[in-house]
């Protein structure tokens, strides 16, 4: 691809946007399938041809596949979790919880990832960064906690763990509920997130993700053969085309775009995208599925975007107000001396003038000098008369 279109391409905000339209998207999408699924197989008919359509893709451009055992386990261990976990997690907490509101706890994964890698990886995290992590934790708790029991905790915070009470803590209710399940999906993909740095150091990435989604889908699709039924029964025409979305656009295509920019070095300008895919889901949920928010559940929304936002662009923010900082101090020290060169005139003038007075009032106290004072008269006497 010549430079001129590719660098076209990347500023482009359509293709920016692209990925993050798709995901938001794609979260409808699997909603008004689901139930006419089951999530298991939509988890595994997501993954499998996505999967398989990447792989193809790196044939074409004749990238490497894995030689080494460990490149091997490194995509195993990444399938497990990335894919099977994850994928299998999502669509499981979908039919329990709405297509917007899943993917704001969904986006929760880079407040994860941030901390796994300052414990792993010593990564800076700072100040910004610190202060969105506790944002985020409160805008998922506003999320993902029964509503009840939030009424409860701000009105009265010991009843929460009152029996007695209808709004009391529970810990079986809040494990089986959908949000819990999208906050384990969270987790999942920010385990996946921390695991393929090492996958990349054993594999070409691309080959890499679709072999992850192969060797992932596989175990979906064999827990939905035993588990599950009617998969496919119901299913109307629309749902394959949704089906064909999801795979095709939400999972290949965003994956491509991905890794298309990762290799152009353009991520700065994704990552301070990524808390648009709710907003997406957010509001194409609205439009099609009808869905409403509680009032506890948009103060989550908005503190969990304000979280992302933090934490992704943490050392830009600290940048940012270094600079503010540096030019406040030269502006400071530029008044400073403005300020001194001022006083510093206005003394000399100020003296110049006192001396002018000082000079004047002695000029007129002082008596006037002999040099100076008017001749006298002297008597001269007659010569004498001879």
């Amino acid at each position: 691809m010549p430079a001129l279109t590719q660098d076209k391409l990347t500023k482009s905000p359509l293709f920016l946007l692209a990925p993050f339209f798709f995901l938001g998207t794609a979260m409808v999408v699997m909603k008004l399938i689901i139930p006419h699924t089951t999530p298991l197989f939509l988890a595994a008919f997501r993954l499998l041809p996505a999967g398989a359509m990447i792989l193809l893709l790196a044939a074409v451009l004749k990238l490497p596949q894995p030689k080494t055992l460990q490149g091997w386990l490194w995509i195993a261990l990444f399938s497990v979790i990335d894919g099977a976990m994850f994928q299998g997690f999502l669509t499981t907490g979908l039919v329990k919880t709405g297509a917007g509101l899943g993917a704001v706890l969904i986006d929760a994964q880079p407040l994860v990832v941030a901390l796994l890698s300052r414990l792993l990886f010593a990564e800076f995290i700072g100040l910004w960064g610190w202060l969105g992590l506790a944002v985020g934790i409160a805008g998922i708790c506003l999320c993902g906690l029964p509503g009840p029991w939030l009424e409860t905790l701000f009105q009265s915070p010991l009843a929460v763990f009152n029996a007695g009470t209808g709004a009391a803590f529970s810990l079986d209710g809040l494990l089986a509920s959908g949000e819990f399940l999208m906050l384990m999906a969270a987790l999942s993909m920010s385990l996946g997130t921390i695991i393929v740095r090492y996958v990349k150091q054993h594999s070409d990435p691309v080959v890499a993700t679709g072999w992850h989604m192969i060797l992932g889908g596989l175990p979906l699709l064999l827990l939905s053969a035993l588990w599950e039924t009617g998969q496919v029964s119901a299913l109307q025409p629309l749902d394959w085309l949704g089906l064909g979305y999801a795979t095709l656009f939400g999972t290949a295509v965003t994956y491509g775009i991905f890794f298309y920019l990762a290799a152009v070095g353009n991520m700065t300008s994704v990552s301070a995208l990524i808390f648009l895919t709710p907003v997406f889901a957010l509001l194409f949920s609205s439009l099609f599925l009808g869905e409403r928010l509680s009032q506890f559940q948009w103060m989550g929304v908005v503190l969990t975007l304000i979280s992302v936002y933090l934490v992704n662009q943490r050392e830009q923010i600290a940048a940012w107000v270094s600079r503010l900082g540096k030019a406040a101090e030269a502006m400071e020290s530029a008044l400073e001396a403005t300020v001194e060169e001022v006083i510093e005139e206005v003394g000399e003038k100020l003296e110049e003038v006192v001396e002018d007075v000082l000079d004047n009032v002695i000029d007129d106290q002082m008596p006037p000098s002999p040099a100076l004072a008017e001749p006298s008269v002297l008597s001269i006497s007659e010569p004498p008369v001879s």
